[in-house]
């Protein structure tokens, strides 16, 4: 028989923006059929013996060459040791400044404080190798900030409060202290003496524990808190002194961070990925910039990816979500040989800011995610967070996994929620254009498939997690047992499942130093207790009619067990009654070895001896059906351990298992068909039916039964040369976000490596390099409890040069760099798409849907812009809700007038207006205009350092200076006095509506007729409560009455209605009351059909 060797196509790249002169990859797939396994999948008249018999002839010594030749192609040089420890720099000068003039500002030395102190309490300090701060010197400021700004702040240092106020008074949100211009040249520094740190290998990756924060700051501006952009200059820093050719930056803070958008917007050797609260531009910066349209310019379109959460309470599983479906294929595309971390903290759940529910486990996740990218290179700076003990507990998460700690596991990490699925969708739409591998990233969801999506109810807090890393002996187990190598074929020495399959694997695992960092195992035989718990009569799958025509599985044990005493004849007949079986006189005694060593892994790590694990072990064992031997298995040892882990931990452990074995595995799926607390998922070559084991077991519509229905999942590739782009894209559209939806205890692969370059069974191309980055991304599960359990694969050269990379990943090695990534194939995408379809139903984390490319902001003609007055606090301004001020804060952050006008407002101090004027452009309706930052930064030149400064009331408290972002943007002097009840004495409640909503536009003109603010609700009569829809001006009665206004709603989707008790003005989108000047002339003609007089305004 032939071998398959590596297509010709393998080594060529992809043609695309990053390599446009190589050749067009020829994605044609071809079908082959397999019948027994053993089979090279080639349909041949001669092969119809070996098929039958199940083994297989001597390669020809041409395909010897060929296989050889190859195999010489692949770069299958792991050698070289990977770098190891974790730089921190943390420098005490850092808290030397304060603002002068408000001391519960809360960008404060108190934030450091909290954090050094949580790092000693858990010992990461003397963990981390420590690296003295320097500062930044002005050349390297340059990289990114004009000279004329770098000399201003210089300045700083010798103002005195009153002008230091005054320069701080011109920037939006920022303070300014004699030391703030030391310390935050000290903080880019100290971001720079890690790039060298890391790119110099004298560490994996590093943290930069600094303040101020950066990623605000622009061109020649202050912003945000920010001075100087640390994130940007480090970039450009390694691409100058380091001649790095590609940048990676994940931007995680709560805030969108403009100033490094605006600096590499046009540049695509800087990859720039934000995650950000937006709210439709209602959260600072209120920048039509920070939404997902927002893709770069010029040479950088495609480079610059935004994701807009329009809403608060998101949690680790739609920042997971995000990750995958977007981030981290991208980045694989990208290839980034560096990968920087704005990382801000203010996502975290209590924080006063971000409002989010994100928790530090999220955060570990996140980082480990980024861990395998750039071969480890992986540099975090810090930038916000401001509730002391979620900011110190994020920074400890992210340096514990930096560290090569397990990610703990999630509380309740559920699947990304509607509204983070809709922005995720909105975000893959924009840059489809530009990125190979989300050019068929959502498929189109068919509702009489799925349950329709319903609106998360309100969200509540989760309890806050109660964080705990394991302390382990040794990190990764190694069990291997020589007597397995006793199992072999008596009349084919070059049947593809022999003994040296092992044995070269150690040899590998030896030679590469990787058995003495593993803490080695002895290998037990399995007890019949525990074969029996998969191999016995009566499992509740079978129907009456199967358990009475299947044997006792103890009754198969001991048909195995009898083959001891066998003669070779009877040897060769009972292997026949098989499929693809052959049987020697140790074939039971290796096969219970094998099963008895995984069980034995299995135990050392619930135990917590090791935190990982790997098995090497023969014969495989996932075809083994409960009673009978299959495709060279005999007990199913995955299954069995499985079953072994929930005996031992006494309870239906929640338990993964990842079969990327070329073949199905027949047997464990029929073992957990029906049992929702063993997920299987399987990744195998189909070929509609006719590969090993054939029939439609392994297709994708097999989801198990009630009740394990859904947790059957099947992967069917349709044809060969499946590579590491294809397995990827199964990872993160499919694999990875139902997984962290089941969110396993335990993770099981059956790992098979016939799917490797070289296998001459599998047809396939996945290199080792692609399986250690399938095997990093396993473990951010389950705590990092994950064990590798050997299936088949059958080139001693690719088999053992797999799991050594495996083996490294599982040690806590960087997974190696991947070579050009070619597209996933098209019938690769084909096979995941089906599996997509029928799993929609069963798991919400796939129900990323296809969305119109439009945006989703409303109409800005006609807005006023208006400036709140500046408090004593300039950090409350930073989350105003003021969403029109996009217009103009586009590159500035801050938005002035030339002509203010003044303006009264009860219980509030003179405002200044700025009027813009767009109504007369008919262009710009239903838009906001682009304004290029780099022309706005120049007025910045305009600003008057003489500018008095404006002070709040005397009676202004602390707590409310900061009230701006922590109550939702608004000041308390925004907020509206609402009676309620009947009683005599009436309860009043102080609600604070939202300035503007994206559905303002829903409001349609005033009928002819007018509002009748007595008219009863149309469908019921009631007069109480009633409620007039805005779009439609139909009258219903509200919630408590009989809920037919929030009936009319969900019919047909109009989101204002206006009280006809209070005149107050509901969204139902947003879920808040809004005040806006676009509802004054409705809110006015029902106050005079009300009362008889025109509404009060303000003077």
């Amino acid at each position: 028989m032939t071998s398959t060797g590596q297509d010709s196509t393998t080594n060529r790249q992809r043609r695309s923006r990053h390599n446009p002169h190589s050749p067009s990859h020829n994605s044609s797939v071809i079908s082959k059929r397999g019948v027994k396994k053993g089979a090279v999948p080639r349909s041949s008249p001669s092969l119809a013996e070996v098929k039958k018999k199940g083994r297989m002839k001597k390669l020809s010594q041409a395909a010897e060459q060929d296989l050889i030749m190859g195999l010489q192609e692949l770069d299958l040089n792991l050698e070289p040791k990977a770098l190891s420890g974790t730089g921190l720099v943390f420098e005490e000068q850092l808290n030397e400044f304060h603002c002068l003039w408000d001391d519960s500002f809360p960008e404060c030395p108190e934030r450091l404080h909290a954090i050094k102190e949580q790092l000693t309490q858990e010992g990461l300090l003397d963990r981390c190798i420590s690296f003295q701060a320097r500062s930044a010197k002005k050349e390297e400021l340059m990289l990114v900030h004009s000279l004329e700004y770098i000399d201003l702040m210089e300045t700083t240092q010798y103002m005195n409060e009153a002008e230091l106020r005054i320069l701080a008074n011109t920037y939006d949100s920022v303070y300014l202290h004699p030391n703030s211009y030391t310390c935050a040249c000290l903080a880019s520094g100290s971001v720079l003496r890690l790039v060298d740190a890391v790119l110099g290998a004298k560490v994996r990756n590093g943290m930069a524990v600094i303040r101020p924060p950066g990623h605000h700051a622009q061109h020649n501006l202050m912003d945000g808190y920010c001075m100087f952009n640390h994130v940007a200059v480090a970039a450009r820093y390694a691409q100058q002194k380091h001649d790095i050719q590609r940048v990676l930056i994940v931007d995680w803070d709560v805030h969108h961070g403009q100033g490094t958008q605006f600096t590499f917007d046009q540049d695509p050797s800087v990859l720039y990925f934000s995650i950000h609260r937006y709210e439709h531009g209602q959260f600072w910066p209120h920048l039509k910039a920070s939404n997902w349209s927002a893709t770069g310019f010029g040479r950088g379109q495609g480079y610059n990816i935004n994701v807009p959460w329009n809403q608060v309470g998101m949690r680790d599983a739609d920042y997971i979500a995000a990750f995958l479906r977007i981030l981290l294929p991208v980045a694989l595309e990208f290839q980034p040989q560096l990968v920087l971390v704005a990382a801000g903290y203010d996502a975290l759940q209590g924080d006063p800011k971000g409002k989010m529910a994100a928790t530090p486990a999220g955060f570990a996740q996140l980082t480990h995610m980024l861990m395998g990218l750039a071969g480890g290179k992986l540099i975090l700076s810090l930038e916000g967070g401001y509730n002391y003990r979620s900011l110190a507990e994020g920074v400890s998460a992210s340096l514990h996994t930096l560290l090569g700690d397990p990610c703990p596991m999630l509380e309740s990490p559920g699947a990304p929620c509607l509204s983070a699925r809709t922005s995720i969708s909105c975000t893959l739409v924009a840059l489809k254009p530009f990125w190979e591998v989300l050019m068929q990233s959502a498929e189109t969801l068919e509702e009489d498939c799925v349950e329709k999506d319903k609106e998360e109810g309100p969200w509540e807090p989760p309890v806050p997690q109660i964080m705990a890393w394991p302390m382990l002996c040794a990190r990764t187990g190694l069990i291997y047992d020589r007597r397995m190598m006793n199992h072999y074929n008596l009349w084919d020495n070059h049947h593809p499942e022999m003994p040296q399959r092992i044995s070269r694997i150690m040899c590998h695992l030896e030679g590469l130093g990787l058995t003495e960092r593993c803490l080695t195992l002895p290998a037990r035989p399995a007890t019949d207790a525990e074969l029996l718990t998969c191999h016995r009569w009566g499992w509740n799958h079978l129907t009456a009619h199967q358990c009475s025509s299947h044997a006792s599985s103890a009754e198969y044990i001991a048909r195995l067990r009898a083959t001891e005493n066998m003669k070779t004849r009877e040897l060769h007949r009972e292997g026949a009654n098989f499929d693809s079986i052959y049987i020697c006189p140790s074939t039971f005694t290796c096969a219970q070895l094998a099963t008895g060593a995984v069980c034995r892994l299995v135990e050392a790590v619930l135990a917590g001896e090791v935190l990982n694990g790997t098995a090497v072990v023969r014969p495989p064992g996932h075809h083994a059906e409960w009673d009978a031997a299959c495709g060279f298995c005999f007990f199913n040892s995955v299954a069995v351990a499985a079953r072994h882990a929930q005996a031992i931990s006494g309870h239906a452990l929640r338990i993964l298992i990842v079969d990327w074995d070329i073949h199905h595995g027949n047997g464990t799926q029929h073992i957990f068909e029906d049992d929702p607390s063993v997920l299987y998922m399987s990744l195998h070559r189909y070929d509609h039916g006719t590969f090993f084991p054939m029939g439609n077991e392994g297709a994708s519509s097999q989801i198990g039964q009630a009740p394990g229905v859904g947790f059957t999942v099947n992967v069917a590739w349709n044809g060969p040369r499946m590579g590491d782009p294809d397995y990827l894209a199964a990872w993160h559209r499919l694999v990875l976000p139902i997984a962290y939806e089941f969110n396993p205890e335990l993770v099981l692969v059956s790992a098979g490596f016939d799917a490797a370059q070289g296998d001459p069974l599998g047809g396939c191309q996945v290199s080792p390099e692609g399986y250690a980055h399938l095997t990093h991304l396993l473990m951010g599960l389950a705590n990092g409890r994950i064990i590798l359990i050997l299936e088949g694969g059958y080139n001693l050269t690719s088999i053992s040069e797999s799991m050594a990379a495996c083996t490294r990943t599982l040690l806590g090695d960087p997974p190696p760099l991947l070579g050009p990534l070619r597209p996933p194939l098209s019938g690769a995408l084909a096979s995941i798409s089906e599996t997509v379809h029928v799993h929609r139903r069963y798991w919400r984390s796939l129900r990323i849907r296809k969305v119109e490319d439009k945006e989703e902001e409303p109409s800005n003609s006609g807005l006023v812009t208006k400036k709140e007055p500046q408090p004593a606090n300039p950090g409350s301004a930073k989350g105003m809700a003021r969403p029109e001020e996009n217009i103009l804060e586009a590159g500035m952050g801050k938005a002035t007038s030339a002509s203010p006008v003044e303006e009264s407002i009860p219980g509030q101090a003179k405002s200044e207006i700025a009027t813009v004027e767009l109504a007369k452009d008919k262009s710009l309706e239903g838009t906001t205009p682009y304004i290029f930052p780099r022309n706005l930064i120049e007025s910045l030149r305009t600003l008057e350092l003489s500018n008095k400064t404006q002070k709040a009331p005397d009676s202004q408290t602390p707590e409310e200076k900061l009230l701006g972002e922590a109550a939702g943007g608004q000041d308390l002097d925004d907020s509206k006095l609402m009676g309620f009840g009947d009683t005599d004495e009436a309860t009043f409640y102080a609600v604070t509506p939202l300035p503007w909503c994206p559905h303002l536009t829903a409001v349609c003109p005033i009928p002819a007729a007018g509002l009748d603010v007595t008219q009863p609700c149309q469908d019921c009569g009631s007069l109480q409560e009633n409620w007039v829809c805005l779009s439609c001006y139909q009258v219903c009665c509200g919630r408590y009455i009989n809920a037919h206004m929030i009936q009319h709603h969900e019919d047909l989707g109009h989101p204002l209605v206006l009280s006809f008790v209070d005149l107050s003005t509901w969204c139902y989108h947003c879920q808040a009351y809004v005040h806006h000047q676009a509802l004054l002339d409705v809110k006015n003609l029902a106050h005079q059909n009300k009362f008889g007089e025109d509404m009060p305004r303000p003077h």
